[in-house]
C-alpha cells in the first residue's frame, strides 16, 4: 500500500494519470458543482476563467478526499471518498481561511 505522508509522495500521487482521470470523473459525477455549497443552499460552479498571470485556467473546483489521503491511503482512489468542492470550501475544511485584518478603529468605542 502506498503512503502519502511527505510532500514528494503526495505530489507524485496528484501528478499521476490515474488521479487526473478520476478527478475528472468525480467532477462530472458531481455536476461540476461544489457539494458543500450545495448542502448549504448555494451553487458554485466552475467558471473556466483564464489567469493571465498564471498562464492557465483559474482553479475554481477541486476534488477533496473526505477521509484525508495521509490518514487513509487505501481510499486514495475510492470515488465514495471523493467530492467536488470550491476552493473556498476546501480551504475552510482544511483550516486555511484567512480573515482580513480589521482596522484598529473598528474596535474603538466612541
Amino acid at each position: 500500500m502506498n503512503h502519502y505522508k511527505t510532500r514528494q509522495q503526495k505530489r507524485k500521487f496528484y501528478d499521476s494519470d490515474e488521479w487526473k482521470l478520476l478527478r475528472e470523473e468525480v467532477k462530472k459525477r458531481d455536476n461540476y458543482e461544489c457539494q458543500e455549497c450545495k448542502r448549504n443552499g448555494y451553487v458554485t460552479i466552475d467558471t473556466n476563467e483564464y489567469s493571465e498571470k498564471a498562464k492557465r485556467k483559474k482553479i475554481q473546483l477541486v476534488v477533496h478526499h473526505i477521509k484525508e489521503l495521509k490518514d487513509h491511503p487505501e481510499l486514495a482512489l475510492d470515488m465514495d471518498n471523493l467530492e467536488t468542492l470550491c476552493v473556498n470550501c476546501h480551504n475552510r475544511i482544511h483550516g486555511r481561511v484567512f480573515e482580513p485584518a480589521k482596522p484598529k478603529w473598528d474596535d474603538e468605542k466612541w
